[in-house]
């Protein structure tokens, strides 16, 4: 039997290309250098939070130690995804291209949601131990993010199987997952407006900042799940021809961007401004940094 002649059932589009069309060598390559380089920014942005834990007021701290448990979850899951890459596709010499080895390694995007099953809580709360919610209960917008973002990474994931051989149901259940998406996005928003207020201006400057990066990269999201029904745009994914590789590539580079936004670069903002209100309030790191 052919390496290519196995049913692949609800294995995701990455596979079915990669067993009817094959990957070139560039766009392997790129898909498993995006790979690369998402984990290995994780790993080199969990230095950064380890090392600055203590540039902010103790009460600021949970949002790093937050943050580094995001790093080390989404470093060693996208390390996993990148061999994951390597392992599913062997190279053809006799046709130049990469097609999928065998029906025992599929490449699969659910260990993504297993890390934003994990992340997405985290990013969330990391906020709330920032700000200071000024109407809101914040038992309840911690509630509301863990059930809405577990509901919607849940949801997610079950929809990922049909994009293939259901788009119907592949449809719905992103729908669904929509829409906690939004739930998200609506709290999210809410918390930052309501954290901006009565705190220094370059702090709020930077609340202004994070809520566009969060909302440019969680919008992300959305994109990377319909690429294979955007190029081209249609109501069934194309498994072959240029369009094929370009939304499997497409989709890697705009899921790992998405990661890296919402997680680090959130991140970053966040401590920086921890750090603004800790100096407000007179904490001095080179004074008290060791000793608090």
């Amino acid at each position: 039997m052919q390496a290519t002649d196995f049913n692949l059932g609800n294995a995701t589009f990455e596979n079915y290309v990669g067993q009817t069309e094959g990957f070139s060598e560039m766009g392997f390559q790129m898909v498993a250098h995006v790979l690369t380089v998402g984990y290995a920014v994780m790993f080199a942005a969990l230095i950064y939070f380890i090392l600055t834990i203590k540039t902010v007021q103790p009460k600021y701290r949970t949002t790093a130690v937050l943050s580094v448990v995001v790093m080390v979850s989404a470093g060693l899951l996208l390390f996993i995804q990148a061999q994951n890459w390597i392992d599913a596709f062997t190279f053809d010499a006799e046709r130049g291209r990469y097609f999928l080895a065998d029906g025992t390694a599929l490449f699969n995007n659910g260990y993504r949601y297993l890390n934003w099953l994990i992340d997405v809580p985290m990013l969330l709360f990391q906020i709330l131990f920032v700000v200071t919610l000024t109407k809101s209960s914040f038992s309840s917008v911690r509630n509301r993010f863990w059930i809405s973002g577990t509901l919607m990474i849940v949801t997610g994931y079950i929809g990922q199987y049909y994009e293939v051989t259901n788009p119907t149901i592949f449809f719905i259940w992103g729908f669904i997952s929509t829409v906690f998406f939004v739930d998200i996005l609506i709290t999210m928003k809410k918390v930052i407006k309501e954290g901006s207020e009565g705190i220094p201006k370059d702090a709020a400057r930077y609340m202004g900042y994070i809520w566009t990066i969060f909302f440019f990269s969680w919008m992300l999201y959305p994109g990377a799940y319909l690429m294979p029904y955007l190029i081209p745009p249609g109501l069934e994914p194309s498994l072959t021809g240029l369009a094929s590789e370009a939304a499997v590539v497409g989709r890697q580079i705009t899921y790992t961007i998405a990661d890296v936004s919402s997680k680090v670069v959130y991140g970053v903002l966040l401590t920086i401004v921890a750090q603004i209100m800790s100096n407000a309030d007179g904490y001095d790191y080179n004074r008290d940094g060791d000793t608090v």
